[in-house]
């Protein structure tokens, strides 16, 4: 159906459309050029050294793994409440994923002490996921890791230009991966970005992100070199020119379109509160964020009736969506266990609003008007 107001519109105008067309007009649409300045544009954004341009975030996450050197027998703690890649990404390398709760319904981000209740002599990393771009307690985190031994690995992709007292979150980590995924703030249709401050972690990523080969094709063609080697099991992890021209004007809107995202939000706080059996998570946050998406938690609720009051949000033309289904309820995770009440009760209840740079204060006072109509 055709949604009066959709959860999500592309901030797509001419400029990429130009894009697209200067990288066709260049005769050259791989990984070349336009990759090397979205890195070095990104890594320059949020003040860190480097940037590998990936084909998504979950590559980002494998290489991030691979490039820690984590493996067999290591176990990483994770979040449930994200989406699956997250936690693919440590089957990917064969470890075993450990999951967390998350604190509460109102701050929905992995709880660090309920992280440092299941370090084992296993443990190997921390993998973090800024929920809707806000941040996790990472000051505590980075305790949690320096006592016992630990890397931190951050899932940005929620989160470009999202900040924890003052620092951008994907940077505070090991190593950051970001989404540029077609509903990110960043929207390349597919994509991602791994950052890191380490010289060591970023020629590995770059070296498994094209199949292990020590020259890129691009380099070739320009006679910077004539023949390569293959050291190590690589991935076909590039992201092409095409994708990367859109990112650079992507970049170029990023701010104007977080600052935008953040109005809506103090305006959608404003609206809702006067609405009564509702969460707002986060509402104690002062870091400037991302504001990815817009969630809400029904107070004293089931599944059933989250899914009636999203039906009647349907019913009026508004899209609604759940972040996320708990991974460690899916058939592949359930052996995995672990105690995830909160997790269970937020991916029971949580409802994501529509959030976008194109809403409207319109927009948001209907959409307020028919969730109070649909909760009574």
């Amino acid at each position: 159906m055709k949604y009066r107001i959709p959860l999500f519109d592309l901030n797509f105008d001419e400029a990429e459309k130009e894009a697209v067309l200067d990288v066709l007009s260049s005769r050259w649409i791989s990984i070349g050029p336009k990759n090397a300045e979205l890195e070095r544009k990104f890594a320059e954004m949020l003040g860190v050294e480097y940037a590998v341009a990936v084909s998504n975030c979950t590559a980002a996450l494998h290489l991030a793994l691979r490039s820690l050197e984590i493996g067999k027998g290591d176990e990483v703690i994770v979040p449930s409440l994200t989406f699956i890649a997250t936690v693919n990404a440590v089957r990917y390398v064969d470890a075993t994923p450990v999951f967390c709760d998350i604190a509460s319904p109102a701050e929905p981000n992995m709880d660090p002490e309920r992280a440092a209740s299941i370090v084992t002599r296993k443990t190997r990393a921390i993998l973090p996921m800024h929920y809707a771009g806000f941040p996790c307690a990472m000051d505590r985190f980075l305790e949690i890791a320096a006592s016992h031994g630990l890397k931190i690995i951050e899932d940005a992709s929620h989160a470009p230009l999202s900040e924890y007292k003052g620092r951008r979150l994907g940077t505070i980590g090991e190593i950051g991966a970001f989404s540029f995924f077609s509903n990110k703030n960043i929207s390349t249709g597919e994509g991602g970005m791994l950052v890191t401050r380490s010289k060591r972690h970023y020629t590995r990523a770059r070296l498994l992100r094209s199949h292990g080969m020590t020259t890129l094709s691009y380099e070739r063609s320009k006679g910077h070199a004539t023949a390569y080697d293959v050291v190590e099991l690589g991935y076909n992890y590039r992201m092409d020119d095409i994708r990367a021209g859109i990112g650079l004007v992507q970049l170029d809107k990023l701010h104007g379109d977080l600052e935008r995202r953040a109005v809506l939000r103090e305006y959608y706080l404003k609206k809702l509160s006067g609405i009564g059996g509702i969460i707002i998570p986060f509402t104690t946050n002062t870091d400037f964020v991302s504001n990815y998406i817009f969630p809400i938690v029904l107070e004293d609720s089931n599944a059933e009736r989250r899914d009636e009051v999203r039906n009647r949000l349907h019913g009026r033309g508004i899209q609604t969506s759940v972040h996320y289904p708990a991974v460690h309820r899916f058939s592949m995770y359930r052996h995995y266990g672990g105690d995830l009440g909160n997790t269970e009760y937020v991916a029971d209840n949580e409802i994501t609003l529509p959030i976008y740079a194109g809403l409207s204060f319109e927009d948001v006072d209907y959409i307020a008007t028919s969730l109070a109509e649909a909760l009574r």
